[in-house]
């Protein structure tokens, strides 16, 4: 059977969370049974996310953003002693993984996004650390408008648009989740556009004076990738039911 040790340290190795600098503890952030039979994936530890696993007999919930972020207070009071309560009446244990699972070569929410894309000659862009979270790449010449249609099907959300830059995109750069304030290091690298999930009122006319395209797919939509495929490589690995937890969320 496999354990939650075996588990940990697997993730460890794969997902190299010490070579960022990241906001969060990455890891086991609530320790649960020893013996793991199932898993259960989201990109939030919501309440109701947490709720779900809990119905789906999971006893591994392991997502994106976790319950512990540094600059929180230490107080368990409220939603937080809500969360830990039923991890552990449940023995669930709860595994995040933040900036490693944006930054990982193959398996993060940007470069899987990128190889998805269809981007070739790729190369880490904006360093955290020692590693880069995102990705910078070459594609064949495709219309914005074009180019938008297919972000918003394979993110599957409508894209907020600010098309400042060329009329044709041969290159991109991406940043999941909340990326939009790294806006101008795309500018700097001269990519035709910048993909990322959120957006903020700045940005539009930032993306027209930079003369850049700009397209926000949502962060919970863009941050869906790596969990998927982190899903998919350790049922592989581990040959145990996975399933993914899918609630409603528009942001």
């Amino acid at each position: 059977m496999l354990t939650l040790q075996d588990l940990s340290q697997y993730l460890q190795q794969l997902l190299s969370p010490a070579d960022f600098a990241d906001h969060c503890p990455n890891g086991v952030q609530v320790e649960g049974k020893e013996g793991i039979r199932k898993m259960a994936f989201a990109v939030s530890a919501s309440l109701a996310t947490i709720e779900e696993a809990v119905k789906r007999g999971a006893d591994v919930l392991l997502v994106h953003h976790g319950i512990f972020w540094n600059k929180d207070p230490h107080l368990v009071i409220g939603t937080k002693k809500e969360k830990l309560s039923r991890l552990l009446k449940n023995e669930i244990s709860l595994l995040a993984y933040h900036l490693p699972l944006d930054g990982h070569p193959k398996l993060g929410n940007n470069w899987k996004a990128a190889f998805d894309l269809g981007l070739e000659d790729l190369n880490p862009f904006l360093l955290t650390g020692k590693t880069a979270i995102g990705v910078k790449g070459k594609m064949d010449p495709i219309s914005t408008e074009a180019f938008q249609k297919k972000l918003e099907a394979y993110y599957g959300h409508p894209a907020h648009a600010a098309l400042g830059g060329k009329k044709e995109i041969r290159s991109a750069a991406i940043i999941s989740g909340g990326g939009h304030r790294y806006i101008d290091q795309a500018a700097d690298e001269n990519v035709d556009c910048f993909i990322t999930g959120s957006f903020d009122e700045p940005i539009w006319d930032i993306a027209h004076e930079r003369k850049i395209n700009f397209f926000a797919l949502g962060h919970y939509s863009t941050e869906r990738v790596g969990v998927l495929a982190l899903m998919a490589h350790l049922h592989k690995q581990f040959r145990i039911p996975c399933e993914f937890i899918d609630l409603f969320n528009p942001f």
